[in-house]
């Protein structure tokens, strides 16, 4: 899904001397790019409740809800800009972390991808870490147990040489072996400072009949965090993520009780999955979503909104998506459940355009966050 990988500024071969020494005293090799060089200090301190944004670039964040935030997951290009505010803000931003699960067995090589990434929010004045790894593992494989050590390793990197800096790792809205990650669920949560559960993609494997869903039912979402705390992972080491997005689906056929028939596009090993939509922008969905051919609908047992049009060719669509309604249902049960806090992919999905009926429901989505 999300793979933007980040060209290191050096290994730790790869360093002269000197400059190892200044990094490991938490001196950066860059000049401050903030007014004020107090903002490139790292942000240390957990807040009461985490509201984490993953920010894919471009300067939506401009018009984010600051007083809210806590961290910034940088995906996309650096941005010294967005580092300085939000700092200013007191809101962490960290970097993004990927690699190859194959590379990371050998321990060398683990080792210098750590220093790599170290080394790089260093420079950039970055207060952590977000491990995005997506990529199928066997349980109890090599990989597993190599990906472990990865994220303890990190943590303990980042957390020695970036005092207050946080490692964070990306995990599916169930530990049930997801798309053929089965992880140690359980030894990553303790090796890190929290999990970020990727509440959405739900129907990434659908092994039942091959029509349109939720993209993130209710029951089925909370289900996957009761199944993350039975394995002894404690709720605040979770934080919920929502998603900002919907899918379109183009419908073979659709009944005159709203069932989407979609064609049989396999996944990892399932049947039917959501690639069998595109996936579209909240922004994009409250721009035709008043002139579709059904309105707004309400699914009460998956507790999502939906809605139908009929494109160009003739072809019906079904458009599943969160809103308002259904994600506050969400961070209710986040709050009561006592959970970390809670985040969406991604902060670039809402209409930032600033007419009244957009900065209306942006407002509306950032407010459903906090019940």
């Amino acid at each position: 899904m999300r793979r933007l990988l980040r060209a290191g500024a050096c290994t730790s071969r790869g360093c002269p001397v000197l400059l190892l020494a200044l990094l490991r005293l938490g001196w950066s090799s860059g000049a401050c790019p903030c007014r004020e060089p107090a903002l490139c200090r790292p942000i240390a301190g957990a807040r009461e409740f985490e509201v984490f944004v993953f920010d894919v670039g471009r300067k939506s964040w401009k018009f984010y809800d600051w007083s809210q935030i806590t961290t910034v997951a940088a995906f996309g290009k650096y941005d010294p800009e967005l580092l300085c505010y939000a700092h200013s803000k007191g809101a962490r931003v960290v970097l993004k972390g990927d690699v190859p699960v194959k590379e990371i067995i050998d321990s060398a090589n683990r080792t210098a991808w750590i220093a790599q990434q170290v080394d790089l929010a260093k420079k950039q004045y970055m207060d952590g870490i977000n491990i995005d790894i997506e990529q199928e593992v066997r349980e109890m494989s090599p990989e597993y147990y190599a990906l472990t050590a990865l994220v303890k390793e990190t943590t303990d990197a980042f957390h020695r040489e970036i005092p207050g800096s946080q490692v964070t790792f990306d995990v599916a809205w169930s530990p049930a072996c997801i798309d053929k990650r089965c992880y140690n669920y359980s030894g990553i949560a303790d090796a890190c400072d929290f999990l970020f559960v990727m509440s959405y993609d739900e129907q990434s494997q659908v092994w039942t009949g091959c029509i349109a869903r939720a993209n993130a039912p209710y029951s089925q979402t909370l289900d996957g965090y009761d199944d993350y705390i039975n394995m002894s992972i404690e709720p605040k080491k979770l934080v919920m993520g929502v998603p900002w997005y919907g899918y379109d689906y183009r419908c073979l056929d659709l009944s005159k009780d709203h069932v989407c028939s979609l064609p049989n596009i396999p996944f990892r090993g399932a049947p039917c999955s959501d690639a069998a939509g595109r996936q579209v922008t909240y922004g994009t969905i409250m721009k035709q979503v008043n002139s579709s051919i059904s309105g707004s609908l309400w699914d009460e047992e998956q507790k999502a909104p939906y809605y139908e049009y009929k494109d160009s060719l003739g072809h019906f669509h079904q458009v599943w998506y969160d809103n308002p309604q259904s994600i506050s249902l969400k961070a209710a049960f986040a709050k009561k459940r006592g959970l970390r806090g809670i985040g969406m992919w991604n902060g670039n999905c809402l209409d930032h355009s600033r007419s009244s009926v957009a900065e209306q429901q942006t407002e509306a989505m950032w407010r459903a966050l906090r019940p």
